[in-house]
C-alpha cells in the first residue's frame, strides 16, 4: 500500500441543501460587479411599458434584456443561444443580470423576439444614456472624432438571390440588355421560404447607362464562368445590386472587400472619441453606398449629441474614402 500522507484528494458530491451567496463569490473589483453599480437602466421601465399588453404571461425584464445585449457585445457573442448558455456559466454575469444560480435564464427565443419588439428609438435612448454617463465620468472630450466603417454580414444567403423584375416583360428585357449565366436562367440555388421584399425592391431601378455597363461584364462572365467546373456552386454567378435582390433580407446589399468573396452585407459607420475611445455614434447603412455618401448623415447625428452634452467638436479624422468635393464644400464656404 502507498501512503498519501497529507496529500489531499477532492471528491465532488451533490448536496441536497446548500448555503450560498453569489455576491460573496464575485470579487469587489470584478468588471461586471463594478458595471452593475455604475449602470442604472431603470428609466427603461416607463419607456417600454407601452409595448406590453395587460394580460398573459409576464415578459422578460427589459433591463435584463438590454444587459444581455451589452454582455453579448462585451463578450463578442452574436448568437442568442450561445449568449444565454455563456451567461449561465458565469457567476459575475449572473450577478450583473440579477439572477441567482438556481434561477433559469430567459429562453434564447424570448431574447430574439424582444429584440424585434422594441423600435430603434428605444435602443437609441439606451445608447444616449450610456454616452451621457461616459461624459459625466470625464471619458469624452469631443474635440477630435475618428470615423470608419466596417461590413456587417447579413443573415441571408447568396444562393437565394433572385433577379429583379423590370417594368417591361422580363425575358424581352434580359435578351435586350444583358447576358445571364446558366444559374440565372434557372431558378435560384436555394428558394427562399418567404419573400419579405416590397414591390419597389423587386424592380430594376438602374438606368440604361448603368445596365449597359453591366452588359459587358455579364457577357464575359457567362462566356467564361459557365464553362468552369463548379460553375453552379455558391457564388459562381455574377451578381449585382442593380439586377438581383434578396427575398430573405431585401435591405441587404451585395458588397465585396479586396481579397474577400462577394457577400450580402450592411455597412456599420462608427464615430469614436479619441480621448478614451468611447463610441459617440454608430449607424447602419446599405452596403452599396460609399463612405463619403454617409458622412453628412453621420455629422448630423454626432454634432447634436456632443452639443447636447456641452462638448465642442473641432476635428474629424477619416481615411480618403470619406473625401469628396461635396463634403469639403461646407468647409470652403466657411473659409470664403
Amino acid at each position: 500500500m502507498v501512503s498519501l500522507g497529507m496529500q489531499g484528494k477532492k471528491e465532488y458530491q451533490e448536496k441536497l441543501f446548500t448555503d450560498f451567496r453569489l455576491s460573496d463569490r464575485v470579487p469587489e473589483g470584478n468588471f461586471y460587479r463594478r458595471l452593475k453599480g455604475a449602470l442604472d437602466l431603470d428609466f427603461l421601465y416607463p419607456r417600454t411599458k407601452r409595448f406590453y399588453g395587460d394580460s398573459g404571461q409576464k415578459s422578460i425584464d427589459p433591463v435584463v434584456f438590454f444587459k444581455l445585449c451589452l454582455v453579448g457585445y462585451l463578450e463578442n457573442i452574436p448568437s442568442d443561444r450561445r449568449l444565454v448558455a455563456h451567461c449561465g456559466m458565469r457567476l459575475d454575469i449572473l450577478l450583473f443580470l440579477g439572477y441567482g444560480i438556481d434561477e433559469e435564464l430567459p429562453w434564447h427565443s424570448t431574447v430574439s423576439r424582444t429584440r424585434q419588439l422594441f423600435p430603434e428609438s428605444v435602443f437609441e435612448e439606451v445608447f444616449a444614456k450610456v454616452f451621457s454617463l461616459c461624459v459625466e465620468s470625464g471619458l469624452v472630450s469631443g474635440h477630435t472624432q475618428v470615423m470608419d466603417s466596417a461590413p456587417v454580414k447579413a443573415n441571408a444567403s447568396m444562393d437565394s438571390l433572385e433577379l429583379k423584375v423590370p417594368e417591361e416583360e422580363l425575358e424581352t428585357h434580359l435578351r435586350r440588355v444583358r447576358h445571364i449565366s446558366a444559374t440565372d436562367r434557372e431558378k435560384p440555388l436555394r428558394k427562399s421560404k418567404t419573400d419579405r421584399s416590397k414591390a419597389d425592391q423587386r424592380r430594376i431601378t438602374a438606368n440604361e447607362q448603368e445596365l449597359k455597363a453591366l452588359k459587358g461584364r455579364n457577357r464575359k462572365w457567362a462566356k467564361e464562368q459557365d464553362q468552369r467546373p463548379g460553375s453552379g456552386n455558391k457564388g459562381s454567378k455574377y451578381t449585382s445590386n442593380k439586377t438581383h435582390y434578396s427575398p430573405t433580407d431585401p435591405d441587404a446589399r451585395i458588397s465585396v472587400k479586396p481579397g474577400k468573396a462577394r457577400k450580402l452585407n450592411y455597412t456599420a459607420q462608427l464615430t469614436v472619441d479619441t480621448a478614451n475611445h468611447v463610441i459617440t455614434d454608430i449607424g447602419a447603412y446599405h452596403a452599396d453606398g460609399k463612405d463619403n455618401q454617409h458622412l453628412p448623415d453621420m455629422v448630423k447625428r454626432v454634432g447634436p449629441r456632443l452639443w447636447k452634452e456641452g462638448l465642442g467638436w473641432e476635428n474629424v479624422v477619416a481615411d480618403t474614402g470619406y473625401s469628396s468635393g461635396e463634403n469639403y464644400m461646407p468647409f470652403w464656404n466657411n473659409v470664403v
